[in-house]
Parts: C-alpha cells; sequence; structure tokens
C-alpha cells in the first residue's frame, strides 16, 4: 500500500468520524434514478440514494446546526462543473419536499378542525333532540349522536395521532434542505 493510498484511507475514516452525514458513491449516478434520461439539473433522485440518506440522519445523534451532507466520490471521476448542478438540483429537491410536507401537515391540522367543527355542531344537534318527545325527532337523533362522536374522534386522530406520524418525515426533509452539501475525494 502506498502513502497515497494510507493518507486516502486515514482521511476517509477522519470524513466518518465528524459526525457530519458522509456517503460513499461510486459516482454522481448513484444519486438519481436510473431509469430518468434527464440532465443533473432536473433528473429524479434515486430511492436507494434518499433511503440512505433518512438512515443516515436518523442514525446521527449530533445537533443539527451547520452539518454537511458529504458525498464522497473516487477523485478521477469528479467534475466541478457537473457538482455545482447536483448540488443545485440536490438542495431544491429537499427544499421542495420540506415545503410539500409543512403544507400536507397544515392541510391535516385543518381537516382536523373541520372535523372537529361539524362534531361539536353534530353532538350539539343530538343534545338538542334528545329531549324532544316527538318520534319523529329519533331519526335525526340516531344519525346525529354516533355521527357526533365519529366526528370528535376523527378530528382527535386528525390533530394529535397523524400529525405526530407526519413529523420525521418533515424533520429530515427540512434538515437536508438547510445542510451543506459538500463533494469530497475519496
Amino acid at each position: 500500500m502506498d502513502s497515497n493510498d494510507q493518507m486516502s484511507n486515514e482521511l476517509l475514516k477522519t470524513y466518518l468520524k465528524q459526525g457530519n452525514i458522509s456517503l460513499i458513491l461510486d459516482g454522481y449516478e448513484d444519486l438519481f434514478s436510473d431509469f430518468d434520461p434527464r440532465p443533473y439539473s432536473k433528473r429524479t433522485l434515486s430511492d436507494d440514494f434518499i433511503f440512505e440518506c433518512k438512515k443516515a440522519v436518523r442514525e446521527n445523534k449530533v445537533e443539527f446546526h451547520n452539518l454537511e451532507l458529504r458525498l464522497l466520490i473516487p477523485k478521477y471521476k469528479r467534475k466541478t462543473n457537473e457538482e455545482v448542478i447536483i448540488r443545485r438540483r440536490l438542495k431544491d429537491f429537499f427544499q421542495y419536499w420540506a415545503t410539500e410536507k409543512q403544507e400536507e401537515l397544515k392541510q391535516l391540522r385543518i381537516d382536523g378542525v373541520k372535523w372537529l367543527v361539524v362534531g361539536f355542531i353534530l353532538s350539539i344537534l343530538s343534545t338538542y333532540l334528545i329531549h324532544l318527545d316527538n318520534l319523529i325527532y329519533n331519526l335525526p337523533l340516531v344519525i346525529t349522536q354516533p355521527g357526533g362522536w365519529f366526528s370528535l374522534w376523527t378530528a382527535l386522530d386528525k390533530l394529535f395521532i397523524e400529525t405526530r406520524s407526519k413529523k420525521p418525515e418533515i424533520e429530515f426533509y427540512s434538515k437536508m434542505a438547510k445542510m451543506n452539501i459538500k463533494f469530497l475525494n475519496y
């Protein structure tokens, strides 16, 4: 083993120990879908790459202040002009999905509030109908009483359970959108 290989291995070990997100790639193609022939600026990111990023972020317990996504590529395959385009594509992708997931969460909360209002209205209506002593009011009572309960429980599910289940994905895309992206040799 010559001194360049040994120095390269030491540098690689240093990169991996620094607490940043470091991924070793064979080339730029590892970042993108094999089925998308478009240029790097528009190309779809690989599901494997996204999965590995999620796993690396989940396993990294370090606070996310000024963290870097370090993409380690063999020195002989690096092209700095393409790296600028790829870096922009990655930033745009993560920013788009961070915004999209935030909007989904906002819409989920709005839907939860709507269900809550419907539930309260149906519950109030059934409370009113229960005090009327006419047979004709029994059918609306039978409909509004369970409808009110169903709407209230659905609202609580949307406001608390579903929003909590969306948070890890939102955090992932938000963290990735803020991360500095660097290409390094290995």
